[in-house]
């Protein structure tokens, strides 16, 4: 589908930092961002979603070793773990229990892995949401603002998967071809679904089968959100998107901003953002039970200081 409204010049997607900011919106002190549209009462209106009691999750597996480093530890006896000498004597004698333990290593951010993205993670001309500087991000101790434990107490509020795939009538989107509005409001008016305040919004493009039939793409050139959606968003009052790309279409066709929606998500609108979901089993499960609404549950690791954090958000429906 093509943009029937006008096409936003790179100027305007520039203004979008000014004309779509939530910088004090929620006060000065605000880090929540978006996930201010989530009340009291959105999360009990999530859970009357749930009619079927069915749960899929949203995320790809953490293949071992390709996208982690793994150090295990295995002992048979409990008697030779480490720290087993400050244990007590039955401790010792116990010659049946045994453990096995892992170290890990992982790099979350990128086209591969599902995870969470906080708003400290892009920065614009140097500030990160509501006017705070990028220098409160240090190296030895993470981000002193806006970082993933924002939302300690976890996402819960209704998800509406909106499958442009499935409304444009196509297996998937073709690399570089972007979402518009247009795409959005065809998705809701054949879902019979309408995205409302407070709402998390999954973006099924299709990769997510072509992941699952020829493996991830190593390349840059994705599907994606057009930068045009983000009025769409804000004026939604969206609370979080996520998509089965890492979120931009790309190229962009914004020389001076890479990632629109990644920079002028995080940076003005302090919107949260799933990447590298997968959504197959959720789209599936969307059009057997004639539902494109559920329960989405994100509960980010409380890594201290981090800009995000690896995630398997959970759909019930």
């Amino acid at each position: 589908m093509k943009a029937s409204r006008p096409m936003p010049t790179q100027d305007d997607v520039l203004g979008y930092f000014d004309t779509l900011s939530n910088w004090g919106r929620w006060g000065d002190e605000d880090e929540l961002g978006t996930l201010n549209h989530i009340t009291d009462e959105v999360r009990l209106a999530a859970a009357r979603a749930v009619r079927h009691g069915r749960s899929v999750s949203c995320a790809w597996e953490v293949a071992v070793p390709a996208d982690m480093e793994r150090s295990t530890t295995t002992c048979p006896c409990a008697a030779d773990m480490p720290g087993g000498e400050n244990m007590p004597a039955a401790f010792h004698a116990d010659r049946r229990w045994g453990f096995s333990s892992e170290r890990l290593g992982i790099s979350f951010h990128g086209n591969t892995l599902t995870h969470l993205d906080s708003p400290c993670h892009i920065f614009w001309d140097g500030a990160m949401y509501n006017g705070r500087s990028h220098s409160l991000v240090d190296a030895a101790t993470g981000s002193a603002w806006a970082a993933v434990t924002a939302a300690a107490n976890g996402i819960v509020t209704r998800g509406v998967l909106l499958d442009v795939a499935r409304a444009r009538e196509v297996p998937w989107l073709e690399s570089g071809q972007g979402v518009f509005p247009e795409d959005l409001e065809e998705a809701e008016r054949r879902q019979g679904v309408r995205v409302r305040p407070g709402d998390a919004v999954l973006l099924r493009t299709g990769y997510g089968r072509v992941r699952h039939e020829a493996g991830a793409s190593g390349g840059f050139t994705q599907a994606g959100w057009h930068a045009s959606c983000l009025p769409w968003l804000y004026e939604r009052g969206v609370a979080l998107i996520g998509a089965d790309t890492p979120q931009d279409v790309q190229p962009s066709g914004c020389d001076d901003v890479l990632m629109p929606v990644h920079a002028v998500s995080l940076v003005a609108m302090g919107l949260w953002l799933l990447d590298n979901c997968d959504l197959e089993a959720c789209a599936t499960t969307a059009a057997e039970l004639g539902q494109w609404e559920f329960q989405l549950a994100v509960a980010p690791v409380r890594f201290a200081g981090t800009s995000g954090s690896p995630v398997n958000p959970i759909a019930t429906f």
